[in-house]
């Protein structure tokens, strides 16, 4: 019989990154293979989003995608590090934007600084909203 359960140690969470939203962990170990789950720029220590201002009914007055991108950055890097992996290792990079018109720009720029020389793959796609008032999440691939 094939045992189908995970092992204790192939379940990543780590508080060097905001906490998941839901019912699932911050990366699975499969083999050589580390998949995060989607991973967006709230803050670790307090749950903020940086650069974020709503308004008294909650919506979104403005926001800072350059912040956000290395906020998401570091969050990536910090459930990749808990992981036993690090950025160099990343393979393949999913990233979901809200705005794409607008941010799309910033976000490639910023990218290109932090992914210079790591030729992960790459899909961008727009969304209509992600699950907290955030404007990008990543889904990363990555070996460990």
């Amino acid at each position: 019989m094939h045992d189908t359960n995970p092992k204790i140690s192939d379940i990543i969470k780590t508080n060097k990154a905001a906490a998941p939203l839901g019912a699932y962990p911050h990366a699975r170990k499969v083999g050589n293979l580390l998949f995060l789950s989607g991973i967006g720029s709230r803050s670790a220590a307090d749950n903020s989003i940086p650069g974020l201002e709503l308004d008294a009914m909650g919506n979104i007055v403005k926001y800072d995608i350059a912040a956000e991108c290395h906020s998401v950055f570091a969050n990536v890097k910090a459930v990749l590090e808990a992981s036993g992996s690090s950025w160099d290792k990343i393979v393949d990079v999913t990233v979901f934007l809200t705005n794409m018109k607008t941010d799309f720009p910033i976000y490639n720029k910023i990218y290109a600084e932090y992914f210079q020389g790591i030729e992960a793959c790459r899909t961008t796609v727009e969304v209509k909203s992600l699950p907290t008032p955030i404007a990008i999440e990543l889904k990363v691939i990555a070996v460990i």
